[in-house]
């Protein structure tokens, strides 16, 4: 793969970030909890198994956010009028993300809840 192949999948990778950043109200929140989470982990000093379990739990919201904008669009574009299997199609991929961002929610509080709890105590 030649280098301006590989700039221009970044350039496109980069563009799908953006289109759900500025599309998806959903994807802002979670970016913005998920800065608030990294702001109190520098401040609580986490450890590096610590961040390494809030990234990949906050990382699998963001993606669950944006496959379900994908899934979204493609139902969308497939069945324009209203389907009942259209349906059930967006509604099980809303679940995942709903799943996926309570698993962050009891991992966040199962890393920050202890030490935080411990700094405002003392």
């Amino acid at each position: 793969m030649r280098s301006r192949d590989i700039f221009q999948a970044f350039r496109f990778a980069f563009s799908g970030l953006w289109y759900t950043l500025r599309t998806q109200r959903n994807m802002r929140v979670h970016l913005a909890v998920a800065g608030i989470v990294a702001v109190l982990g520098i401040w609580l000093e986490l450890s590096a198994d610590q961040w390494a379990m809030l990234a990949l739990t906050s990382g699998l919201v963001l993606f669950s956010e944006m496959t379900n904008t994908v899934i979204e669009n493609l139902v969308d574009l497939v069945c324009p009028d209203y389907h009942p299997l259209a349906k059930i199609i967006k509604d099980v991929m809303a679940g995942a993300v709903v799943l996926a961002a309570a698993v962050a929610v009891i991992v966040g509080l199962l890393i920050l809840g202890p030490p935080l709890w411990d700094k405002l105590l003392s």
